[in-house]
């Protein structure tokens, strides 16, 4: 868990010298412990879920998930020491099983295995990440991310708070979390079957906004209300509901009222 200035093992441009080198960018410094507490509260966490926290510190995200909530996980962190810390006080706690923590590059750490994303970073590297979630996260993770938003994505839920302890790390008690839920893929063409007779889906995506059409009887009809949250997504059209989820390559309506194949 980072405060405004991450000590992060980043190889990217943003954070590397003229010589190529890994550049450690700030000192690490705690974040509430009321923050952690709130963030896995807002994500619903739960005994089933796997919770990833980039650039974890001391571990007390992950290890707050394990001991409160009945989570699994593991951190990424490029301080040695605090790997070494985290990972004995796990033991200690008599979670080792379930969570671990490792010294790594949090672009090149394989993150898929997350039902849950925590991150506390800098506002660029936030962003930097954009295209590894929508990559490797199943649609579906919940993404939490404080303080600072991630670019062009719609947030589930938003809260503000106010925590003196906050004063010592960014000057303001102001606390913002962000949460976010990793989209399916459904921009393209669909084709679908529905009480109504056949119709034909025309989708365009933009990471969680979607918009489109519908062709019926031979007419382009603009679908209203699109919302895609996770593998959920409905809309209307024609004065006609749908709702369904996405699976791959396929759409099926509630009750299998409606289905949908992505066209080739």
């Amino acid at each position: 868990m980072r405060a405004l200035a991450l000590a992060l093992a980043l190889t990217t441009p943003l954070a590397a010298s003229a010589a190529g080198e890994t550049v450690d960018a700030g000192p690490y410094v705690p974040s509430p412990q009321s923050v952690v507490s709130d963030m896995l509260k807002l994500a619903d966490v739960g005994p089933r879920d796997f919770v990833v926290d980039l650039g974890s510190g001391d571990g007390r995200i992950v290890r707050t998930a394990a001991l409160v909530f009945g989570a699994s996980g593991f951190g990424v962190e490029i301080k040695d020491e605090l790997v070494r810390q985290a990972n004995a006080d796990a033991q200690r706690e008599g979670i080792g099983a379930r969570v671990k923590f490792v010294n790594a590059d949090l672009f090149k750490t394989d993150i898929s295995q997350a039902t849950v994303l925590t991150m506390y970073l800098l506002p660029d590297t936030v962003n930097l990440l954009r295209d590894k979630l929508l990559a490797e996260l199943r649609p579906g993770t919940r993404v939490l991310s404080h303080d600072y938003p991630l670019s062009g994505w719609i947030p589930e839920k938003y809260v503000q708070m106010d925590l003196e302890d906050k004063v010592k790390i960014s000057g303001v008690t102001t606390t913002l979390i962000y949460l976010y839920v990793v989209p399916a893929q459904v921009g393209g063409r669909w084709a679908a079957s529905t009480p109504g007779g056949p119709m034909t889906l025309s989708l365009k995506q933009q990471i969680t906004r979607v918009s489109g059409s519908a062709r019926l009887d031979g007419k382009e009809v603009p679908l209203e209300d699109v919302k895609l949250r996770g593998t959920r997504i409905s809309f209307r059209v024609a004065g006609s509901e749908f709702s369904g989820r996405v699976e791959g390559a396929a759409m099926h309506g509630e009750g299998g009222a409606w289905r949908a194949q992505r066209a080739k």
